[in-house]
């Protein structure tokens, strides 16, 4: 049976760009008659209101969306996704980094070539040249750090991988596009990538339907799925909702949510009609 999954963070109301990611994973489930789920992505405590969980439930009812078993909620799962991490811990895959963002921006800034990605300047690996002993005395004493995947030492155990896409089709996995990403931190337990493997494989999500500034994530999610055993997901990265300017919508991007929407009058179905244009 196909399974796919919207997964929207309640820390501001839906925007069209919601609206058609959500829809797009809805059609798909009801024309392949499948199921489709519900998850809230809300490990970052911070950012997350609780007045947003029901306003996106209300929002997508309002469009006319259904979804099957009652919503899924990231932070209710905290010590599942600990406990992958302490699996690929005993992997050897990552390792503690205790450099702050301007502690990096210095280093990287004095390179003279410095790693870079899609989205810019990649994580120097300072803390991956730590000897174990220091490592293990940094963290005893109770130094602020975070949790990253060593990206190489991860590579050389999955070996040459690929995922399915949907839209661009068979892709090989580029192992150090994104570097060492970040899998946990000391505030919040969890990272999107390693979340969202595990509660994709938890949910058995067949379709993973999201947009194309994701793609590159995916590299970093095949490997995970890899180290841990998961199963792999066939995935859609489907095109952005972009505003008058032809940038990416954001949620401070208000006259662009479907509360907005609503309250000026439009009908689901003229809204719906602007994700077509």
């Amino acid at each position: 049976m196909m399974i796919s999954r919207f997964a929207p963070s309640p820390t501001g109301h839906l925007h069209l760009g919601h609206a058609y990611a959500a829809i797009y994973a809805y059609d798909l489930a009801q024309e392949n008659g499948g199921r489709f789920y519900l998850r809230f992505e809300d490990i970052d405590s911070t950012r997350v209101r609780d007045e947003f969980y029901l306003a996106i439930e209300q929002d997508l009812s309002w469009l006319g969306i259904k979804w099957n078993a009652t919503p899924l909620r990231q932070s209710d799962r905290l010590p599942i996704y600990m406990e992958a991490l302490e699996s690929l811990k005993a992997l050897g895959v990552v390792y503690p980094c205790f450099c702050t963002r301007r502690e990096i921006a210095k280093e990287v800034a004095a390179m003279s070539h410095a790693p870079h990605g899609p989205e810019g300047a990649l994580y120097p690996g300072t803390c991956r040249e730590l000897t174990s002993f220091e490592r293990e005395a940094r963290v005893a004493a109770g130094e602020a750090h975070c949790w990253r995947l060593d990206i190489s030492r991860a590579a050389s155990q999955t070996g040459s991988l690929v995922f399915e896409d949907e839209v661009k089709g068979i892709t090989i996995v580029d192992a150090h596009l994104l570097g060492d990403v970040v899998l946990a931190r000391k505030d919040i337990a969890t990272s999107y990538h390693l979340a969202v493997v595990i509660d994709d494989a938890f949910q058995q999500i067949t379709h993973v339907t999201r947009g194309e500034d994701l793609h590159e994530a995916t590299h970093v999610h095949r490997i995970l799925q890899s180290l841990l055993g998961l199963p792999v997901p066939v995935y859609h990265h489907h095109r952005l909702i972009l505003d008058e300017c032809g940038k990416r919508l954001a949620k401070r991007d208000k006259a662009h949510t479907i509360r907005a929407l609503r309250e000026s009058g439009q009908s689901p179905e003229q809204v719906l009609e602007r994700l077509v244009e």
